[in-house]
């Protein structure tokens, strides 16, 4: 039987778990996008942003592959419009995860639900969904953890990227742009759970390729409407 102090830690106890669970099931994906990081730091620094911008690009937009897109266009001199609408097609599969979690937070605080934005990244969406699955409910205490662990790892990683870029030339010689392809192949493989799902991950990554070839502009996006098309037409076997 519990007595008065257990009813009265309980509650903590259970967030104190949420915490650790969080934090231990995102930090696998957490680490291996470090090489990320340290790309976007040393890349920021080599197209000529200061320490300090370069590390609240992280700080404030805190999305890997938008700032990777960005920090290129503006290396190449390009135009603001083109940051601006690479990012937009690279950041629209958030409106897919913000709309898988919507009558999750719907609920919830302001505060709330723009935390669990702001920290809304790939690798927290899985994680969380997978939470989800396993658990058959939604933990917004989960999801931010998650998210706040895989934040102060990419800042870090940013700015081990800042000092290393400013010391080791041609840093992005070493091929740290494998971390990103690694990366979504770990989210994306175990949630190959059916035909459907599996025919739109070939589809997808073979249209990405072939396309990134002739148009390179519209590859991304175009292979990500072809994949979800060539999904949701596969027909499933009862």
């Amino acid at each position: 039987m519990l007595n008065e102090t257990d009813v009265a830690y309980s509650p903590i106890t259970s967030d104190v778990k949420t915490i650790n669970r969080a934090v231990i099931d995102i930090m696998p994906l957490a680490l291996a996008t470090v090489p990320w990081g340290i790309l976007c730091g040393s890349l920021a620094i080599n197209i000529g942003l200061t320490a300090i911008q370069a590390q609240l690009m992280s700080l404030l937009v805190f999305a890997g592959a938008a700032q990777l897109a960005s920090i290129t266009i503006l290396g190449a001199a390009g135009a603001i419009s083109s940051i601006f609408s690479s990012t937009f097609v690279i950041s629209s599969r958030h409106l897919l995860y913000s709309a898988v979690f919507r009558e999750h937070v719907r609920q919830r605080s302001f505060l709330s639900r723009s935390c669990i934005a702001f920290f809304l990244t790939d690798e927290m969406f899985a994680v969380t969904c997978a939470y989800i699955e396993k658990h058959k409910t939604f933990s917004a205490l989960y999801a931010i953890s998650a998210g706040i662990t895989f934040y102060v790892v990419w800042n870090v990683s940013t700015f081990a990227g800042i000092v290393a870029g400013q010391y080791i030339p041609n840093l992005e010689s070493l091929g740290l742009e494998f971390a990103i392809a690694a990366t979504f192949i770990a989210i994306v493989i175990p949630s190959i759970k059916d035909i459907s799902i599996l025919i739109a991950v070939i589809v997808s990554g073979f249209s990405a390729l072939v396309l990134s070839i002739y148009i390179p502009d519209s590859a991304l996006m175009i292979a990500t409407i072809t994949g979800m098309l060539a999904g949701y037409f596969t027909p499933i076997k009862e």
